[in-house]
């Protein structure tokens, strides 16, 4: 039979849980306030309603304890979505979207819709959020992109209004910073004679964290993270690693090019990298003020020892 006492000592119990659990956190707030942070958003995550409220509050709450968030989102079934109602017909080469002026016009559409919800979704719950796009200040130069043509004909094809980035220019994110905001990154980017493009926003990610000498470049997906030949969640990898599974075809597809981004900024000076499961709520708290984690981090060294369980971070 349960007693007054029983109860009590139930609820005090999970008080001091909760405390336990918060000072779990207290040695990541104090390593990484004021530092910066680039999550690249997308997915389920930008999708689903509890989860947009969950990365939302994450993001204010970090900006809160001293940590400068900067969001980068991507848009590519929003983008589908709408080409499809305007029978817009694509043209795909090599799995990229050859983008004419009329694309290229919707992208900016729809880009721009996403981030006005972004920093709505991040206003409610209290932050200062504002939108940007590459164009603006010129945060993002941008070159034309070719794809090799492995048609039969050999060279390079040119795919219209979809860009690489040649430079990302900070001053815009980091005045923004140090006033407080929270910057909403679209990822298109202008070229020399003003013409817009379309980035790949976890290139834009990458490209962003480099210039900022970013702490931790976060990329939020639709997987646990990476697994090894097992089927195993691999909690940490460094990059020799990273690399070696992807020659070995453990890692494959889609995740090729999100490790290889990682691998990239880690080389140009992003301390730690992380692929993580954006469908779990509060995933970006869970990354960064655990001891666990909710996917898998890629550093340029992994600590000694570490093998399948999470270095300290």
């Amino acid at each position: 039979m349960t007693t007054p006492n029983d109860n009590r000592d139930n609820r005090r119990d999970t008080l001091v849980a909760r405390a336990d659990v918060l000072l779990e956190a207290l040695p990541y707030l104090r390593r990484y306030a004021g530092t910066t942070m680039v999550i690249k958003y997308g997915g389920h995550a930008m999708t689903e309603e509890h989860l947009k409220e969950s990365f939302a509050q994450d993001i204010v709450l970090l900006k809160y304890v001293g940590i400068n968030p900067v969001i980068v989102h991507g848009g590519g079934p929003q983008i589908n979505e709408l080409l499809e109602k305007l029978g817009v017909q694509s043209r795909f080469v090599r799995g990229m979207r050859v983008t004419d002026q009329a694309t290229m016009d919707v992208v900016e559409m729809v880009l721009g819709k996403i981030s006005n919800e972004i920093v709505s979704l991040i206003n409610r719950q209290g932050g200062k959020a504002v939108g940007l796009s590459g164009k603006d200040g010129e945060l993002i130069l941008a070159r034309r992109m070719t794809v090799e043509d492995k048609g039969g004909k050999g060279g390079r094809v040119d795919i219209g209004l979809v860009g690489e980035v040649g430079a990302v220019n900070p001053e815009v994110i980091q005045s923004l910073d140090r006033s407080g905001f929270i910057p909403v990154i679209a990822p298109v980017g202008v070229g020399e004679k003003g013409e817009s493009y379309n980035i790949n926003a976890d290139l834009v990610a990458g490209e962003v964290a480099e210039a900022l000498r970013a702490e931790k470049l976060i990329l939020l997906t639709d997987v646990v993270g990476i697994k090894g030949a097992d089927g195993e969640l691999i909690t940490t990898l460094d990059m020799d690693r990273a690399l070696e599974l992807i020659r070995d075809g453990v890692i494959s597809a889609g995740m090729i090019p999100k490790v290889e981004c990682c691998i990239d900024a880690l080389r140009g000076g992003v301390q730690k990298t992380h692929i993580v499961d954006g469908r779990v709520r509060h995933a970006v708290l869970l990354e960064v003020l655990t001891n666990e984690g909710v996917g898998t981090e890629v550093l340029r060294q992994a600590p000694r020892g570490v093998a399948r369980r999470r270095a300290a971070r």
